[in-house]
């Protein structure tokens, strides 16, 4: 398992090293720069934004810059500095990649926590009217967009004043105690985290309700009703752990996309995270703010696929040996 760990983490080097590049190539063919908004100013001298571009080496060849970039990266873990927020980089993500991380995980209890139940439900009642109505509502959510599911959340908020609408923390945050703090924590992130988890939601109640299906036809499901076992527990002892497993690989791969997939929950409910710190970044053409931000996620994505094949190696351990 060691190795095997170790071979898929050193596969990760060069797909970041090639994201990075693809990034940084991509921002280099976008027009202008960072120093075109300062240089809307008419406060900002043409010797003041020479001197700007000389601090930041955006007076370099590309490629000198990205060269550099990939030195003070990989010797210093130096991300660089921010042009529109005059600090490092890393200081600038870390407090947003936490706040992402905090919707990712929310949202996955809302994912999983309500597509297996359901699933389960839906496969139970085969074709009934339980099965019908949930794979409808299943269609329905589908078909919308995030971002109306967003806007939707947003407008219910505003017009009932059940939840905020938008932010992380109210403006008597620090006069709250400990309870109230995580109370109000709560009413912000419970939107955001259902926009984010409600997208992969449908999808996953499908699988694990066709893979219930698929399982309860087996020979040993068979088996264990001529046996006279009632319904419920064929069903909870011996075909769930089965039904399930197919699913353990896609919590990993969830894991990473509810993390890329925060940015219009991020940017329709001012949440302070990663997705929106990139929005603005890319606005303000802030170069290294930008592959900072794409290399966070990249991690936290990859990461996640590398939970997704661990947890199959422990369900399956013979892939450690291919």
């Amino acid at each position: 398992m060691r190795t095997y760990v170790l071979r898929r983490l050193l596969q990760l080097l060069p797909l970041l090293l090639g994201i990075s590049a693809l990034t940084f190539l991509l921002l280099q063919l976008a027009p202008g720069d960072f120093m075109n908004t300062v240089a809307e100013n008419p406060q900002v001298s043409a010797r003041t934004l020479e001197a700007m571009r000389h601090r930041f080496g955006l007076d370099r060849p590309w490629f000198v810059q990205y060269a550099l970039y990939l030195r003070n990266l990989f010797l210093h873990l130096d991300f660089g500095e921010s042009f529109s927020r005059q600090q490092p980089v890393f200081t600038v993500l870390r407090e947003g990649l936490l706040n992402t991380l905090l919707l990712a995980a929310t949202a996955a209890i809302v994912t999983w926590g309500l597509a297996i139940p359901l699933g389960v439900w839906a496969g139970m009642r085969h074709n009934r009217a339980v099965d019908r109505g949930l794979s409808l509502l299943a269609f329905v959510w589908l078909s919308v967009p995030e971002v109306l599911s967003g806007l939707l959340l947003l407008m219910l908020a505003a017009r009932t004043g059940w939840f905020p609408v938008g932010g992380m923390r109210s403006l008597a945050w620090s006069e709250l105690d400990a309870a109230g703090k995580a109370l109000d924590l709560l009413r912000h992130l419970a939107l955001p985290a259902l926009v984010v988890g409600l997208t992969p939601l449908a999808g996953r109640m499908r699988q694990m309700r066709a893979n219930l299906l698929d399982v309860l036809q087996l020979d040993y499901v068979t088996t264990a009703r001529a046996k006279g076992l009632d319904e419920r527990t064929v069903v909870f002892k011996h075909a769930l752990r089965n039904a399930v497993n197919p699913l353990i690989t896609l919590f990993g791969y969830t894991l990473g996309s509810l993390v890329s997939g925060s940015l219009v929950a991020e940017i329709i409910f001012s949440w302070p995270g990663l997705g929106r710190i990139t929005y603005e970044a890319i606005q303000s053409q802030d170069q290294y703010l930008v592959m900072g931000s794409v290399l966070m996620a990249s991690v936290v994505l990859v990461l996640g696929n590398l939970v997704a094949d661990l947890l199959l190696a422990v369900a399956d351990p013979r892939i450690v040996h291919d």
